[in-house]
């Protein structure tokens, strides 16, 4: 079986995720890297896609036209050519503005797809649709050559892409919050979403030396140094459903404080409550002080047994199956 995925081979800033998706399922499957030429003239059986809205994005209106144009051919291959599509929802709705005439299209490719791959039971997928609930996979293997040093006391960390949805703001001014005395250190790690959303940050932290901020990309390295010490990872999303940021941190045994759902509770469920915290309401100072103050209790390694890539490929590749053979169906 011959299997197209939606992203680029060889890029530094791909995805892990993604990767390893693409290292795990290898020799089960041929797996090939997007290109338009591969996509439009190539031969494969299915084509898997994880954020569709990224092939219609361009950097100048030149390229986003383009781009359009590219993917309505590639609907019209996948129609005449039969091909199976496979979609993973990473999301509920993509936290992207689209305009109304990309909207149309991904409505278009939402008609094309054959079967949806959930990567939690929560996640809805269109009525009457084939779907596959295929858990997000961990990154221990990716790190297994990374060892952590001892963390330092008080130590929180936020990383990850910086965007309004993510609460950083509210992270820093909750932090603030902390009495001088308090043995404490927030680091945020990550590329904000504009220089506007970078400026407001720096100007949040401004005058408080226990805050350090990087904002740009962090190489897998730098990722790694900044979770082993921190001795608690926030993630205070205003809305969470699918997090690779919190599976990160539980793969190097980082505890992380996410706040309270459906989804952030059966991944409680999972891997232990110790390791994953939760929290209604607002983030408050008080919220941070008792999160610390539980994550310094012994507790036994995170349960990731679900997580692991060999029980992912196999899944993924049982779903290629199903998608290839309801069209082969119809």
């Amino acid at each position: 079986m011959r299997v197209l995925q939606s992203f680029p081979e060889g890029r530094a800033t791909t995805n892990p995720y993604l990767l390893q998706l693409s290292r795990a399922l290898a020799p089960s499957v041929e797996v090939f890297g997007f290109t338009w030429r591969r996509a439009l003239t190539g031969r494969y059986d299915v084509f898997h896609v994880h954020w569709p809205e990224i092939l219609l994005q361009g950097r100048t209106p030149g390229r986003a036209l383009a781009k359009r144009m590219l993917f309505r051919l590639l609907l019209a291959r996948l129609r005449l050519r039969r091909t199976a599509v496979v979609r993973t929802l990473h999301n509920v709705r993509s936290h992207e503005a689209a305009p109304r005439r990309d909207r149309r299209l991904l409505h278009a490719f939402d008609h094309r797809t054959t079967l949806w791959i959930r990567l939690n039971p929560f996640t809805p997928v269109p009525e009457g649709a084939l779907e596959r609930t295929i858990p997000h996979g961990d990154y221990r293997d990716w790190y297994s050559n990374r060892t952590s040093a001892a963390p330092i006391s008080g130590r929180l960390l936020y990383f990850g892409l910086i965007r309004a949805y993510k609460g950083v703001d509210g992270l820093v001014e909750t932090f603030r919050q902390f009495p001088g005395e308090v043995e404490s250190s927030l680091r945020i790690v990550g590329a904000p979403q504009s220089n506007e959303r970078a400026q407001r940050l720096l100007r949040a932290a401004a005058g408080d030396r226990r805050i350090e901020l990087l904002l740009r990309h962090a190489s897998d390295a730098e990722l790694a140094d900044a979770i082993g010490a921190a001795e608690l990872v926030v993630l205070p999303y205003a809305e969470m459903h699918n997090s690779g940021a919190a599976l990160l941190a539980l793969s190097l045994d980082r505890p992380v404080l996410v706040p309270t759902n459906a989804v952030t509770a059966a991944l409680a469920g999972e891997v232990g409550p110790d390791w994953v915290l939760t929290y209604d309401g607002p983030l408050s100072a008080k919220v941070l002080a008792d999160a610390l103050d539980r994550v310094r209790r012994p507790r036994s390694a995170p349960d990731l047994t679900h997580r692991r890539w060999s029980v992912s490929a196999s899944d993924h590749v049982e779903a290629y199956g199903r998608a290839v053979q309801a069209v082969r169906a119809r």
